[in-house]
């Protein structure tokens, strides 16, 4: 099957599939090299884009990652804890009125600051039921019911076919599964073919 690119008929550089009309309804920027050193790293310290190859010009990032950057501003103490009435202040500080000040502080305290649920911490690179059941409860969007029990579902049953003898499941199995390959490497694992997974 062909695809339609400008990466000398390399299928693994396609950015569209014929059968995927939306890949060529919504295309993929494939020039930002030219203006962007390795577009497709992540910066720890800078945000950057085509028009900033090095982010914003005498802004000091003090070490800290961009994310953290962005928080720092609003902790006006520098403990590390940002506070409703720290938020209240910068927002006020660049232009908010009182009242928008103080909705936004609370709305974003509050939806913030509940803690992030780590993944991966039993065996690195691998998720046990549990973990991927509070991964699923961590990432659930409210009243999306609908969502929260497709990804119960689609996550569980990842496990149930993919897990090893130890009861995780590998991040290679998860890569595996979103390019279709895992369901290959199963079926002849099913059959007794030698498969393996790296």
């Amino acid at each position: 099957m062909e695809t339609n690119n400008n990466n000398n008929n390399n299928e693994a550089l396609a950015t569209e599939a014929p059968l995927a009309p939306i890949t060529s309804q919504r295309k993929v920027v494939t020039h930002l090299e030219t203006s962007l050193p390795k577009p497709y790293m992540p910066r720890a310290l800078v945000a950057v884009d085509g028009e900033h190859p090095n982010g914003t010009e005498g802004h000091k990032h003090k070490n800290m990652s961009v994310l953290q950057q962005h928080a720092a501003y609003f902790d006006q103490d520098h403990n590390g804890i940002v506070y409703p009435w720290e938020s209240y202040v910068g927002m006020r500080a660049v232009g908010l009125n009182p009242i928008a000040s103080f909705c936004l502080a609370m709305l974003i305290n509050s939806a913030l600051s509940y803690s992030t649920l780590p993944y991966a911490r039993t065996v690195p690179d691998k998720l046990s039921l549990k973990e991927i059941w509070e991964m699923t409860q961590g990432n659930r969007c409210p009243y999306d019911f609908f969502g929260w029990l497709s990804s119960k579902v689609e996550w569980l049953s990842l496990y149930a076919i993919a897990k090893d003898e130890d009861g995780f499941v590998s991040k290679e199995a998860v890569r595996r599964l979103f390019d279709g390959s895992l369901f290959e490497y199963l079926a002849n694992k099913n059959l007794g073919t030698n498969a393996k997974m790296e």
